[in-house]
Order: structure tokens, then sequence, then C-alpha cells
């Protein structure tokens, strides 16, 4: 299904965050400008997550806000998207403590990675499908 215009905004920062993942994974391949040593891809995640992450999430929650209460397996749906919100946060302040920082960057960036792909297949879908009223008169760009 072509993803409704209201989504496009989260959908390119997915785009961007999916980038991040590939990058911060323990094989990430060379990319040109982005150094692979550990303190350098630290550096990036958190710079990330200051810059890219804070402000995806709060449209994200706006976005829950507004469907939240009219259809149940959008409801359950966000439930369980909130609370993979908390998992990856508390993996993501876990980080400078971390005795492993390569594993623990490479767990942030696989969990990342699942919860974007069912945003994107899952619940997207399934907000076009449910609630397409919501939608069209939903303006996440100001959020």
């Amino acid at each position: 299904m072509e993803r409704h215009i209201s989504l496009v905004p989260l959908s390119h920062e997915h785009k961007r965050l999916l980038f991040v993942c590939r990058y911060l994974k323990k094989d990430a391949a060379p990319y040109e400008g982005f150094p692979l040593e550990t303190q350098a891809r630290y550096e990036y995640i958190i710079k990330v997550f200051q810059e890219l992450m804070v402000p995806h999430i709060q449209k994200e929650e706006y976005l829950f806000e507004k469907c939240t209460g009219r259809h149940a397996a959008v409801d359950k749906m966000i439930r369980e998207l909130q609370e993979e919100h908390l998992v990856i946060s508390r993996m993501y302040s876990n980080l400078a403590d971390s005795a492993d920082l390569d594993t623990a960057m490479d767990e942030v960036a696989t969990s990342l990675e699942a919860h974007i792909r069912k945003e994107e297949r899952e619940f997207f879908e399934l907000l076009q499908k449910e609630l397409p009223d919501i939608l069209e008169n939903l303006q996440l760009e100001n959020q």
C-alpha cells in the first residue's frame, strides 16, 4: 500500500535511521565519511539520538495520542510500540556503562531496525486501513 502523505515525514526519518542501524552494527560496511572506530560510532549514535530520535519519538507519540481509543488492534499495537520505545531508550541510556560498547551498539541497532520495520510494515499499514480519517487531518511536520 502506498504510504499516506501524512506518514511520509516519519517514513523519511525511518529511512535515515535504518542507515544509522546499518552503520552501528558490528559487521558494518565502510561508508565514506563514517569511521568504523568504536568511539566515533558511539559519538555518532549520541548525536543521532539527540538530533533525530528524540524529535522522531515525540512525533510518534503525537500520532499515538491521535489514534488511541479508536480501534482495538491499533491500540494494541500502540502499546507494543510504546514499550519498544522504552526498551530502545533504556538500551541507549546504558551504552555509556557498557563493558562491550560494540556489542551494545549492535544490540541497539538490531532492536531499532526491527522496531522501524514493524512500524513501517505493520503499524502504518494498519493505520491506513483502519483510521484513514485520522490520517487525513494529521500534521506531523510541525510536531
